[in-house]
């Protein structure tokens, strides 16, 4: 391993982070109501309970990884977020995230998004996990606030 691997958590945690709390608060201003009528139309029971534990999954789980918080607890929730959404939205689409269909006058226009980017983020996801937060990290400093309190420990009892 490099001198550097250990900061490799930090672009991960970043771009996890910030891409799911991007998603969450893009359902926040479209309106929640909107994705709950898109979770309603996929047929998943419960819509609104769906629809709102998604919208505060992915800006709280967003934020947590984003500073390096509780990783393992919160990818869980996020995991299942993308293994439903790989398996339900973009499968049928297939793998690539970008599909160009044709380029106008007004720009590129594409197609929809297969499970490209699900699987990235879970792979990303999956690295956080065995990796841990990395440097600056909410968990490393408390994985350094528990070393010290245990080597304080063993000091006063000797």
């Amino acid at each position: 391993m490099t001198k550097y691997a250990h900061w490799a958590p930090i672009p991960l945690r970043l771009i996890v982070g910030y891409g799911f709390m991007a998603h969450g608060y893009a359902k926040v201003l479209k309106g929640p109501e909107r994705f709950v009528d898109i979770v309603q139309a996929m047929g998943v029971p419960m819509p609104e309970l769906m629809a709102w534990a998604t919208i505060i999954i992915e800006l709280v789980s967003g934020l947590a990884v984003l500073l390096g918080a509780f990783v393992l607890v919160f990818s869980i929730p996020m995991a299942i977020i993308l293994l439903v959404a790989a398996c339900t939205v973009h499968l049928p689409y297939g793998f690539s995230s970008i599909k160009l269909q044709t380029v106008t006058a007004t720009g590129a226009q594409f197609g929809q998004p297969g499970y490209e980017s699900a699987i990235l983020y879970l792979a990303c996801l999956a690295a956080l996990v065995l990796w841990e937060a990395g440097p600056y990290s909410i968990d490393s400093w408390r994985a350094a606030l528990k070393t010290s309190a245990h080597h304080s420990l063993l000091k006063s009892s000797s």
